[in-house]
């Protein structure tokens, strides 16, 4: 006789808890600062949280159109336009989602069928990988080495075959705190232009970009942006991570694809957040346009307080991650090294090899620095102590 409990055969059996829910948790338990997870620990504009309070009281709070309310979708529109000298179709090319995550399974899981490759560059943000699995399709990586993460772009050009149907970007790049430039775009479409690959660019860490020619968008290729899905997050820019708002910008013919996806994933976003998210694009522009600034200030914060310590710390390029190599302080490998770092010392990292499918052998370990002035001060005197 059949037992009365099921267990369901696993679609992702090598899958378990991530790692940035596990060193919040162990931080909590020994209670250390944490600099893993990526979220600051200070509130968002005013602004923005009036303008919520606002539409909640106004009676906006019933399903939104399943694409996203139309002023904030054109809000989105006209920003692009500012920001990347090319504007998309609000109506058929902008896509309000459940934060960047939804926008990038939606992409995922409509452009990838079974038995299609899907390259993606190690380091990589975890999500990519199981969606591009249960969508069935074979992911193929590209290690990107340090301190540099540059592309070779021949050992690119030796992944790419028939089969291949997706390549994932990620700019600024978590984890790794690179930037790519209008060259490296150039680069791709010179290896994918005569054939049918599409591209998904994450570029949630797009205003916390500190190089001299500021971030370079897919959108801002002509030709790659005709077969692109950028991704986005009001979360990163507006300091509001539990929102979970973001959106997708992809050809109307892309999009009618990736809704498909999206309306039985979510269906639709919060209704009054989307307006406040409107109103705030609208009203204070400035605060996207500071960004940089107010991250760099951040950045060189931490680094200047690492100075006196015995890390090594890498360049920093964008996001608001910052990676630091620990050979001088220990021989444990990163995973280990972390657990040790929360446990004993009170600072909660994240271990680089968690980004990577194959052996990733470098002691690095990545430091979130979207923080209070006093959380980085207070970290970086217990790091200087090693």
């Amino acid at each position: 006789m059949m037992s009365a409990a099921l267990i369901p055969q696993s679609k992702l059996p090598a899958l378990g808890t991530t790692i940035f829910t596990q060193m919040s948790a162990l931080a909590q338990q020994h209670n250390a600062i944490n600099l893993s997870q990526g979220f600051p620990d200070y509130d968002g504009p005013a602004y923005l949280k009036e303008r919520l309070a606002f539409h909640v009281a106004q009676g906006a709070n019933q399903y939104a159109p399943m694409t996203g309310c139309a002023a904030l979708r054109e809000a989105i529109a006209e920003k692009t336009a500012l920001r990347y000298g090319w504007q998309p179709q609000a109506d058929a090319e902008v896509t309000i989602t459940a934060g960047a995550t939804e926008a990038l399974y939606a992409a995922i899981t409509a452009l990838v069928r079974r038995g299609d490759e899907v390259i993606c560059f190690d380091p990589s943000y975890d999500s990519y990988g199981p969606a591009v699995e249960l969508a069935g399709g074979v992911m193929k990586r590209i290690t990107l080495q340090p301190p540099a993460f540059r592309v070779d772009w021949s050992q690119f050009a030796d992944l790419i075959t028939d089969n291949t149907r997706l390549v994932i970007v990620n700019t600024p790049h978590n984890p790794s705190a690179t930037s790519w430039q209008a060259a490296d775009f150039e680069a791709l479409w010179q290896a994918i232009g005569g054939r049918e690959i599409y591209v998904l660019s994450d570029e949630v860490y797009e205003h916390i970009c500190f190089t001299a020619q500021g971030h370079a968008s897919v959108l801002a290729h002509p030709q790659l942006r005709q077969r692109a899905v950028a991704v986005f997050s009001f979360g990163k820019t507006y300091h509001m991570t539990g929102w979970r708002v973001g959106y997708c910008i992809a050809p109307a013919a892309i999009t009618a694809e990736l809704r498909k996806v999206h309306q039985y994933l979510t269906f639709s976003i919060t209704t009054p957040v989307q307006l406040a998210l409107a109103d705030m694009l609208r009203h204070e522009p400035a605060h996207w346009q500071t960004l940089p600034a107010f991250y760099q200030a951040k950045r060189d914060r931490l680094v200047q307080a690492l100075a006196a310590s015995r890390f090594e710390v890498l360049p920093c390029e964008g996001t608001y991650f910052l990676l630091v190599d620990y050979s001088a302080v220990s021989e444990l490998d990163d995973v280990a090294f972390s657990r040790w770092l929360t446990e004993h010392v009170g600072v909660a990292t994240i271990p680089l090899s968690v980004f990577c499918a194959d052996a990733f052998p470098h002691k690095l370990v990545r430091l979130c620095f979207a923080k209070q002035d006093a959380t980085l001060d207070a970290a970086a005197e217990r790091l200087c102590q090693l």
